[in-house]
């Protein structure tokens, strides 16, 4: 199953610890994926390159996380047509309030789908890519279904007595 790429990317090294939420679950899914540190704003060339070639290489879903202005996953939107889902992260004062916004105030056109702040963001990121490759990969539709039941019995599970 590794053959299925999702592209995972961030504006700086100081995501990784973020970003690596949204690798674990990949690797525990089984789907491969590639991470790149690219930025909308001080490599933008070379952003926009990756992103064009990304459906020629293969990928099928873009996971991006950025903080403050969060503007690569908009450059990633607008440079293929491969779904980006935008992990804002929480790198300023404002607590990631700064990059939600940046990554839901998109124009008609550039699609992006946000998820949460931070590590739950970059985790759903990661099961909501999975969810798009499952629309037409049995094995990984099957895996999350067993991963939403053990999230289910883990809620059971709580004794409070």
């Amino acid at each position: 199953m590794s053959d299925l790429k999702v592209a995972v990317m961030m504006g700086s090294k100081s995501d990784l610890p973020i970003m690596e939420e949204t690798a674990n679950i990949l690797k525990d899914f089984g789907v491969g994926y590639e991470m790149k540190v690219l930025s909308a704003h001080r490599t933008p060339k070379e952003t926009a390159e990756y992103a064009e070639d990304l459906r020629k290489r293969g990928f099928k879903v873009v996971i991006c996380g950025a903080g403050a202005s969060a503007a690569l996953s908009g450059v990633v939107a607008a440079h293929t047509t491969l779904p980006v889902i935008g992990v804002p992260i929480d790198a300023t004062s404002l607590n990631g309030m700064d990059a939600l916004l940046s990554t839901v105030q998109m124009p008609p056109g550039v699609p992006v789908g946000a998820v949460a702040i931070g590590k739950p963001g970059a985790q759903n990121a990661a099961l909501l890519a999975l969810r798009i490759l499952g629309t037409e990969n049995s094995e990984i539709a099957k895996k999350l279904e067993e991963y939403k039941q053990k999230q289910r019995q883990k809620i059971l599970d709580i004794s409070l007595n």
